[in-house]
C-alpha cells in the first residue's frame, strides 16, 4: 500500500507543464496507481523522470517509447489495458 507521503509526492510529479499529460496522469494516479505492483509503480515512478515533450509525443501516439516497458505502462495509462 502507497503511504499519504509517497502518494502526496507522486501527484506532485504527476503536475506537468502540459494540460494534455496532467490529465492522463493525476486521476490515474487517483484511480489506478494503488492497483500496480510494485514493479509497476517503479516503472511508472521512471516515466515520470522523462521530459514532458517525450511524454507528450508517447501518450498522444506521435512516437513510440524506445523501450517496451515503457510502451506498455504508455498504454496502461492511456486505459488500452486496465491494471
Amino acid at each position: 500500500m502507497t503511504s499519504s507521503n509517497q502518494k502526496a509526492r507522486l501527484k506532485w510529479a504527476c503536475r506537468r507543464g502540459m494540460l494534455e499529460l496532467d490529465v492522463l496522469f493525476e486521476p490515474f494516479v487517483e484511480n489506478h496507481y494503488d492497483h500496480l505492483n510494485e514493479q509497476q509503480k517503479m516503472l511508472f515512478e521512471e516515466l515520470l523522470t522523462c521530459d514532458d515533450p517525450e511524454l507528450f509525443a508517447w501518450f498522444m501516439g506521435h512516437e513510440t517509447p524506445p523501450r517496451q516497458d515503457f510502451l506498455e505502462m504508455v498504454n496502461l495509462v492511456r486505459g488500452r489495458d486496465k491494471p
